[in-house]
């Protein structure tokens, strides 16, 4: 195959492709949803190089054509360079299609906020980070479910689980976008609570980690676990659930707590607190195994205070700044409105050129 595209790996991936149909075809792998699913899943992610491989191929034989065209006719040179072009630009993307992957990208998310330095302005900017979060998973049509939240005395989050779902099997799930927003979060602004309009610096941590589809994919010994049941809390109204039905487990291994008061009833709140733990043991289990995914994920959240900062929120600037990348943008009504988009695709660029410079 012409250009860059390091043939062996397209080629795997056709045989993958066909492999998948194969088995997708299969009425017996229906008969076991999960592989049924995974497979399904995996197809999905292949279809973007697939579509992309055809149109190169395409564009490769037109070239091709083209070329042998105007050695004998001058009138179809001038398609030759617009074809060269439209070659370089899909062997291009197809390479970028083809580097190494994150293999979480197509997962969903758990994403954990804490409150940190700054008292009730820390909770009330964690509540403004999880707004943020919601409305940017509202525009790209994701599932938001709050799963546990501690509510400050202004309304602000001391701290807050949130589960986001993509919908249906893609190739780059909620992971491959929200993968690097964990960490410190500093915002520059003048609280609620200042009375002489004076700018106060304070933090808020993000903890993230992709959710396993099943939590039987993670070996949970129940002796291990230390499960409480207690009344949901809420701000009053019929909303409220009055019985004990919110459940708080302990992983008690580690010392992972994970609490649920989300659902209706308490073998609900204790089967989604279920898939919360395993999704940070996965988490965990990877940290451990890989050195170099250890030192990435615990850098997320050292210590939530001011100094550990991956982006900084300038209210009197209006300015958003990612320290890690360098990342500049004065818009930042409109990211904390939902509106991520440059700046996620600034640090997926940055990731993807980093795992192209590491190959």
């Amino acid at each position: 195959m012409a250009g860059t595209t390091q043939p062996s790996a397209i080629d795997d991936i056709l045989a993958e492709h066909a492999g998948l149909e194969q088995q997708l075809a299969d009425p017996a792998l229906h008969n076991d949803p999960a592989a049924a699913r995974k497979a399904g899943k995996r197809f999905a992610e292949l279809a973007p190089v697939m579509a992309t491989y055809a149109k190169l191929t395409a564009a490769q034989e037109d070239l091709e054509a083209a070329r042998e065209l105007a050695a004998d006719d001058s009138a179809f040179a001038a398609e030759v360079p617009v074809l060269e072009e439209t070659v370089a630009e899909l062997d291009k993307t197809l390479t970028d299609l083809l580097a190494p992957r994150d293999p979480h990208d197509a997962d969903d998310v758990v994403l954990e906020l804490k409150s940190g330095e700054g008292g009730e302005e820390s909770a009330l900017f964690a509540s403004d980070l999880a707004r943020m979060y919601v409305r940017y998973a509202e525009r790209a049509g994701w599932r938001v479910e709050i799963l546990d939240a501690t509510v400050s005395d202004l309304g602000g989050y001391k701290d807050a689980t949130i589960s986001i779902k993509s919908k249906g099997d893609v190739r780059d799930g909620v992971w491959s976008r929200l993968k690097f927003e964990g960490g410190v979060h500093r915002v520059q602004r003048v609280p609620v609570t200042e009375s002489q309009g004076r700018v106060h610096t304070s933090a808020a941590g993000v903890l993230i980690y992709p959710e396993p589809e099943e939590v039987e994919e993670v070996q949970i010994d129940e002796t291990d676990l230390r499960i409480d049941v207690y009344r949901s809390s809420g701000k009053g109204g019929q909303g409220v659930n009055t019985t004990d039905s919110a459940v708080r487990i302990t992983h008690l291994p580690t010392g992972i707590v994970v609490t649920c008061q989300n659902e209706r009833s308490q073998l609900q709140n204790k089967a989604r607190a279920m898939q919360v733990l395993a999704a940070r043991l996965q988490a965990a289990a990877e940290e451990a195994a890989d050195a170099e995914a250890s030192a990435g994920r615990q850098s997320q959240i050292r210590t939530v205070d001011r100094s550990e900062r991956i982006r900084t929120y300038n209210f009197p600037e209006n300015r958003i700044t990612d320290h890690r990348i360098g990342f500049k943008a004065h818009n930042l009504d409109a990211v904390l409105d939902g509106d991520m988009g440059a700046l996620l695709d600034a640090l997926g660029q940055a990731d993807r050129e980093a795992r192209l410079a590491a190959e």
